[in-house]
C-alpha cells in the first residue's frame, strides 16, 4: 500500500470539511435511516467541534434540528450519539428549548437505563433557570436511583445548573446526601439470575442493551462535589461534613468508598483549616488518619496537604514525609514523581526533615524518567552537605542536554540557593553556570541563569570578576534583547569598580557597532559609566572617542544619549546628578503627595510640586517596597470584635520580632482589649498572625467606620554565611492601609430563606423599617442588583438578581447578621429612567430593630 493511499484512509479524508459535512447531513432526513452511516457523521460534527471549528447559528441550528429527527430510531448507540452531539450544538443553536419533551420521554423511570443518563445530561444543557424547577421531580428520583451512572448524570447536571438555579436544587440536598452514602451495587457476575415458575417456564428479562453495573462507587465523588456547592456558605455545616464523613483518626472508619471522593474531602478539610483556625487540631487529625487509608491516591493527597499546611512544624512532618518516602520506591512512575515533587518544594522550607529520605532520593538520580531523575538531584542538592555537592554537580552535567527547558530551570534555581549556602563552591557552580549558559535555550531558562550569575555578584564578591567576565562572552551572541540589557546595565555598574575595567569596555562597544537600537542605546549608558567614574584620564578620553562615533548612528535614540553623555562627562555637576546619583522617589511619599494633592480642590490650579518628595537609595526603595505586608480578617462576636492579620515577611536577610498591629478607631463605640503579636517572623516561616481585639461597649449596636493601622517591629539583620540573626536590631513601623469595618462585608453573612414565608413571619413578629434612595449613579437596573449585594453581602432569592424589565423590579435578599443579631430580610422595589438613575425603596424586616438599621445603613451611610 503507498504512503498516498495510506494518507487518503486516514483522518484527513474521513473527517471532512464543515460544508461536506453540512451537505452530508441529509441523511437524517431519509426515510429508511442507516444507523451506520449517521453514527459515522454525527461523530464527525463533534470532532470538528473539538478541533475548534465554529459553526453560525444557522448552519448548528439546523443541525441540531437533523440529529433530533433520529430521536425515533431504536438503535442504542446512535441514540448515546444524538444526546452527545446535542449537547455539544445546544450552545450554539436557536430554539434548543423546543426538544425538552422528546430528552424528557427517555428520562422516564420505565425507559431503557441506556438513555436515562445521556437524556439527563442532554437536558441540562436544553432548559433555562426558570425551568429548573419542572424538572425538580425527574431530578430528585434520579439522583437516588440505584444504577449508578442515572445517580451520576442527575448530580452531573445539577452541578452544572447550580449557578442558575441555587434555590431549587438547594431543596435536593437530602437526596444528594443519600447518594453520599455508598450502597452495595451488585458486579455483573453476582447479578440476580432469571428465576423458573412453577411449570419450568422463566420470567421475563429486560429487553434491550443492558449496562454493566460500575462497581467504582464515582457516584460519591459527583455526590460530594454537589453538597459541598449546596453547603458552601454555611461553615459549620462544611465542618460536620467532613467530621462525618472522614471516618475519625484512623480514616478507617469513613463511609466513602471511592478514593477521589476522599480526596476532595482532604482538600475541603484544608480550605476549613484556613478559613477557621480553631478546627486546626480536629482537621489535621483527620489527615493524619488519610495518610493510613488503604489507596496510594488518598495517602499522597493527604501527605502533600499537610507538607503545604502554613507553619507546619518538623514534629508534624514527620508521618506524612514517611509516607513520601515509601513513595519514593514504588514501581509507579506517577507515584514518584508525584512525592519527589512535593519533597522538593518541602525541601525549601524545612531542608532538615527531607534530609531522611536522602538515600531513598539517591537511588532515583539515575531513574530512566529524566523527570523524576531532575527533581531527585535538585532536592538533594538543597538537602544535601558541602561533602556531596562535587558529585551531584558531575551527575547534573551528564544529562542537563536530555532535559526540557522546564527542568533545566528547576535545576538552576537549586544551584543559585546553593551556591549562596556554600559560597567556597562558587568556583565549581560559576563554571557550570557559564557552561550551560552556552548551550541551547528559551528565554526563561537563560533568565534563570543570568539571575543566578547576578546573585553570585551581588553576595559573593570573590566570583565578581570571574562571573562579569562569563556575562561579556555571553551577550557576544546573546538572542535576547532584554537580558542584553540587563547585563550591559550591570556591567557599566560593576566594570567601573574592578582592577582592570578597560578589559570590558571592548565587550560593550562591539553591541554599539553589531546590535539593534535598543542594545546600542544601553550600550552607551554602560560606556558613559566607565567615563565617569574612571580614574585614569586616558579612560575618560577613550570613552569620549567611543561616543563621538555613535553620534552618527542612525537611530535617534543612541545619538541623543551620546550627546548627552558627552556634555554630562564634561560637567562633574552633572555627571553627579545624572550617572553617580542612583536616588529615586520615595514612592510612598510620592503616593501619599499625589494623593493630598488631587483630594485638595484648591491645589489644582498650581502644578504639583516634585521637589517636595523626599529621595532614597536604589536598595533603600527595594527594600521599602520588600516591607511586610499584611492581609486583614475581621471576626465579629457577640460582645468582642477581632481582627486578624495574616504578615507576610518578605525581606528574606532579615528577621522581624515582637509583630503587633496598632490600631486606631476613628469613631467610638469600640474599646480595645488586648493584641497578641508575633514574637518572631521570618522569611521562611510567613505569613504568621496578629489578632487584636476590641470590645462593643454596646453589644446592640453595630459600629461602623474605618482604623488606622501601623505595623510596628524589631528588625534583625542575618548573617547570609551563618544564618544568625544580629542580636540587636532596631524598631521600625510601617504604615498599612485603612481597615473598614462595613455593615454588609463584614456583620451580614448570606442565608437562604423562603424568602415569601419568612417575610411574612417577621411582619408579626420582628421589625420593618423602609427607606428611600436616589441611586443617579446606576446605568441600569441589573447593575443596581450588583451593587446592593455586593454592598449588603446578603443572598439573592428566587432569581430575582436578574431583572426580566429594564423599567420596574423588585430583588429579595436574605441574610443573617453576626454576633446574635438574627435573621435578615430585605426587599428592594426599584424603577429605572434613564434621565434620573434608579429610585430604591429599600424595606428590611430583621429579628432585631438594630439588625434592621444596619441595612439601611449599609445604603445610606
Amino acid at each position: 500500500m503507498s504512503f498516498k493511499k495510506d494518507e487518503e484512509s486516514g483522518l484527513n479524508a474521513y473527517y471532512n470539511n464543515k460544508s461536506t459535512i453540512i451537505q452530508e447531513a441529509r441523511i437524517f432526513n431519509e426515510s429508511n435511516v442507516s444507523p451506520r452511516k449517521c453514527r459515522a457523521l454525527l461523530t464527525r460534527v463533534v470532532y470538528l467541534l473539538y478541533l475548534g471549528e465554529t459553526l453560525n447559528t444557522q448552519e448548528a441550528t439546523n443541525l441540531f434540528f437533523g440529529a433530533t429527527k433520529l430521536f425515533q430510531n431504536k438503535d442504542s448507540a446512535l441514540r448515546q450519539m444524538v444526546y452527545l452531539t446535542v449537547k455539544e450544538l445546544a450552545t450554539m443553536a436557536e430554539d434548543v428549548i423546543m426538544v425538552t419533551a422528546s430528552i424528557m420521554k427517555d428520562m422516564q423511570p420505565n425507559s431503557e437505563v441506556v438513555y436515562r443518563p445521556n437524556a439527563i445530561r442532554a437536558l441540562c444543557r436544553i432548559i433555562d433557570p426558570s425551568m429548573v424547577q419542572g424538572v425538580e421531580r425527574f431530578f430528585k428520583s434520579a439522583i437516588v436511583d440505584k444504577n449508578p451512572s442515572i445517580s451520576s448524570g442527575a448530580l452531573v447536571s445539577a452541578y452544572h445548573l447550580y449557578p442558575q438555579g441555587k434555590e431549587v436544587i438547594k431543596r435536593w440536598v437530602n437526596e444528594v446526601q443519600e447518594s453520599v452514602n455508598v450502597k452495595p451495587i451488585a458486579s455483573y457476575f453476582n447479578s440476580p439470575q432469571p428465576t423458573s415458575g412453577y411449570l419450568g417456564f422463566s420470567s421475563p428479562q429486560p429487553q434491550g442493551p443492558q449496562t454493566i453495573p460500575s462497581t467504582s462507587n464515582i457516584t460519591q465523588y459527583h455526590a460530594l462535589g454537589l453538597l459541598f456547592q449546596i453547603r458552601q456558605q454555611d461553615r459549620m455545616a462544611i465542618t460536620k461534613m467532613i467530621q462525618q464523613l472522614g471516618g475519625g483518626k484512623s480514616g478507617s472508619g469513613s463511609s466513602l468508598k471511592n478514593p477521589m471522593a476522599l480526596c476532595m474531602l482532604v482538600r475541603y478539610a484544608v480550605k476549613v483549616m484556613e478559613e477557621d483556625p480553631n478546627m486546626h487540631k480536629q482537621m489535621y487529625d483527620l489527615l493524619e488518619g488519610w495518610l493510613r487509608h488503604k489507596s496510594d491516591m488518598v495517602n499522597y493527597e493527604a501527605a502533600r496537604a499537610i507538607c503545604e499546611m502554613r507553619g507546619v512544624t518538623a514534629q508534624q512532618l514527620t508521618r506524612s514525609v514517611s509516607v513520601l518516602q515509601i513513595f519514593l520506591s514504588s514501581p509507579k512512575p506517577a507515584l514518584k514523581f508525584a512525592a519527589i515533587r512535593t519533597l522538593s518544594q518541602l525541601a525549601l522550607t524545612h531542608p532538615a526533615s527531607v534530609a531522611t529520605c536522602n538515600v531513598d532520593m539517591e537511588n532515583l538520580i539515575t531513574d530512566s524518567n529524566r523527570s523524576i531523575a531532575t527533581y531527585a538531584i535538585t532536592t538533594l542538592l538543597k538537602t544535601g552537605n558541602e561533602a556531596s555537592v562535587d558529585r551531584l554537580m558531575k551527575t547534573i552535567t551528564g544529562f542537563m542536554s536530555e532535559i526540557s527547558d522546564e527542568f533545566k530551570v528547576i535545576v538552576v534555581e537549586a544551584i543559585r540557593s546553593l551556591t549562596l549556602k556554600f559560597p567556597a563552591k562558587q568556583a565549581l557552580m560559576l563554571n557550570f553556570l557559564s557552561g550551560v549558559l552556552r548551550d541551547e535555550g528559551g528565554y526563561d531558562f537563560k533568565r534563570a541563569v543570568v539571575e543566578a550569575i547576578f546573585d553570585m555578584i551581588k553576595y559573593i564578591s570573590d566570583s565578581k570578576e570571574t562571573a562579569l567576565a562569563h556575562l561579556c562572552e555571553f551577550i557576544e551572541d546573546c538572542e535576547f534583547t532584554k537580558l542584553s540589557v540587563r547585563i550591559l546595565h550591570l556591567i557599566g555598574i560593576e566594570g567601573p569598580k574592578t582592577l582592570q575595567p578597560t578589559k570590558y569596555i571592548r565587550y560593550i562597544y562591539n553591541r554599539v557597532v553589531l546590535e539593534n537600537a535598543i542594545v546600542r542605546a544601553a550600550a552607551v549608558s554602560s560606556l558613559a559609566k566607565f567615563g565617569v567614574n574612571a580614574v585614569d584620564g586616558t579612560i575618560r578620553n577613550s570613552i569620549r572617542v567611543l561616543l563621538s562615533r555613535c553620534l552618527d548612528d542612525v537611530d535617534d535614540e543612541v545619538r541623543d544619549r551620546a550627546a548627552m553623555y558627552l556634555k554630562v562627562m564634561q560637567e562633574e555637576t552633572l555627571a553627579q546628578k545624572y550617572v553617580k546619583d542612583d536616588s529615586v522617589f520615595s514612592l510612598a511619599a510620592l503616593e501619599s503627595q499625589l494623593v493630598s494633592y488631587v483630594n485638595d480642590s484648591a491645589a489644582a490650579e498650581t502644578p504639583f510640586d516634585v521637589s517636595g518628595v523626599p529621595k532614597v537609595s536604589r536598595a533603600q526603595a527595594q527594600q521599602e517596597s520588600a516591607r511586610p505586608n499584611a492581609i486583614d480578617t475581621i471576626h465579629i462576636f457577640k460582645e468582642h470584635v477581632v481582627f486578624q492579620f495574616n504578615v507576610s515577611n518578605t525581606l528574606p536577610d532579615a528577621i522581624l520580632e515582637r509583630v503587633a498591629v496598632a490600631m486606631q478607631p476613628n469613631d467610638a463605640g469600640l474599646t480595645e482589649d488586648f493584641i497578641l503579636p508575633i514574637e518572631s517572623l521570618s522569611h521562611e516561616n510567613s505569613p504568621q498572625i496578629v489578632y487584636v481585639s476590641f470590645t462593643r461597649d454596646s453589644p446592640e449596636d453595630y459600629v461602623l467606620g474605618s482604623f488606622g493601622c501601623t505595623l510596628k517591629y524589631i528588625s534583625k539583620e542575618v548573617d547570609p554565611t551563618s544564618g544568625v540573626p544580629e542580636e540587636e536590631g532596631y524598631e521600625d513601623e510601617y504604615q498599612l492601609e485603612e481597615v473598614e469595618l462595613g455593615a454588609g462585608s463584614d456583620y451580614i453573612i448570606p442565608n437562604y430563606a423562603a424568602f415569601t414565608a419568612e417575610w411574612d413571619k417577621m411582619k408579626e413578629t420582628g421589625t420593618s423599617l423602609t427607606e428611600t434612595f436616589a441611586l443617579s449613579s446606576m446605568g441600569s437596573l441589573k447593575a443596581a442588583c450588583d451593587s446592593l449585594i455586593e454592598i449588603l453581602n446578603m443572598e439573592a432569592l428566587g432569581g430575582t438578581e436578574n431583572p426580566q424589565s429594564t423599567s420596574v423590579h423588585t430583588l429579595n435578599l436574605s441574610g443573617l447578621v453576626t454576633g446574635g443579631g438574627g435573621k435578615v430580610l430585605a426587599r428592594c422595589r426599584m424603577t429605572f429612567s434613564s434621565g434620573q438613575g434608579v429610585t430604591l425603596e429599600l424595606s428590611a424586616r430583621a429579628e432585631q430593630e438594630s439588625a434592621a438599621r444596619l441595612v439601611l445603613a449599609a445604603i445610606g451611610g
